[in-house]
């Protein structure tokens, strides 16, 4: 857990982990791993380097990485030509330059032609202290618009460091999340495995149903433990895999409970929130479903603790809403 910042980070810092074991930079670790057995795989980023976690990269494999600038069209683009001739391409920058700089670039050159260039962004949702200019809110909605593209959300540093070893071998565009820095480890890497197009369930209680993603997982787990000794019981339903998504599990997982609870670092238009929505509606399937996701606005500048607590993403703000709904 790590809500206990109290003002704005500055560039390049991190926030501290209490309460739970972390591993520094593990997107440079699993990074690492594929790059020793793949010669293909190269490193991009546009000026970020060092806010991405590729410095073990860029001094191990000097010849294997380039920095474009601050230019991320000219990065996708990069990118998607180093591919065409049998490169796997992981670029790295923020959130925000990805998507709304880049958007058309990632889906032409990239997801039309099913390119093997795997974009790494950094700073999702409201884990950037730099208010609306910074903060990835609507990423996971524009990038799983786009055909041809796998969309991963992972939630701590064991999943951050599977997906960065294995994108290399995932066909195609990909658009995954970047945890940087000290990430939390919430699942043990020996027994949790990251499936693409599969969810991961957790317990077995059926008053509520939380459907997660990504970093707010660690959230919902600590909420789920403390609604317990209220004595309300719920499981989880966590996914990494937005696209492709696990409609068949999450319509069994809501099968099996009263209520759903979707939990997300993102706004509620076009993520998880839909996602669920849409599969269930499929399926004439109804639960009454509550929506915790970030507002439908440019959200302010803030410490990490500030900003969860403010939007409602919080833990004790999951505690406070699930029993509101619930009365």
């Amino acid at each position: 857990m790590s809500e206990v910042k109290s003002r704005t980070l500055a560039m390049g810092e991190s926030e501290a982990v209490v309460g739970r074991e972390a591993v520094f930079a593990p997107f440079s670790i699993g990074t690492m791993k594929a790059a020793g057995s793949h010669d293909e795989l190269v490193v991009l980023t546009a000026d970020l380097g060092k806010y991405t976690d590729i410095s073990d990269f860029r001094h191990r494999y000097p010849d294997r990485f380039f920095n474009v600038g601050m230019a991320e069209q000219a990065l996708v683009m990069a990118a998607a030509g180093l591919s065409k001739v049998g490169k796997v391409a992981y670029c790295t920058t923020y959130g925000t330059f990805a998507t709304r700089r880049a958007y058309d670039f990632l889906a032409i050159a990239c997801a039309h032609s099913e390119e093997n260039v795997k974009m790494f962004a950094g700073n999702p949702g409201l884990m950037s202290g730099y208010g609306g200019t910074h903060q990835a809110n609507e990423d996971l909605a524009l990038m799983r618009s786009i055909p041809n593209m796998t969309v991963l959300d992972p939630c701590d540093a064991t999943e951050m460091e599977q997906i960065a070893a294995m994108a290399v071998d995932i066909p195609g565009t990909v658009y995954c999340r970047l945890l940087r820095a000290n990430v939390p480890v919430v699942f043990d890497a020996g027994t949790h495995k990251v499936r693409v197009g599969k969810g991961h369930v957790i317990g077995d209680g059926a008053d509520i149903g939380f459907v997660s993603t990504g970093s707010m997982t660690e959230r919902v787990l600590d909420a789920r433990e403390a609604l317990a000794k209220r004595g309300i019981r719920s499981s989880v339903f966590h996914t990494a895999s937005i696209k492709p998504f696990d409609s068949a599990g999450l319509l069994d997982f809501a099968a099996s409970v009263k209520r759903l609870v979707v939990c997300e670092n993102h706004v509620a238009s076009g993520g998880l929130s839909t996602l669920v929505i849409e599969a269930m509606f499929d399926a004439a399937m109804h639960r009454p479903l509550l929506k915790i996701a970030i507002p439908d606005q440019f959200t302010e500048c803030g410490s990490h603790a500030y900003l969860l607590n403010k939007y409602g993403l919080s833990t004790d703000r999951i505690i406070e809403r699930v029993e509101h709904w619930l009365r």
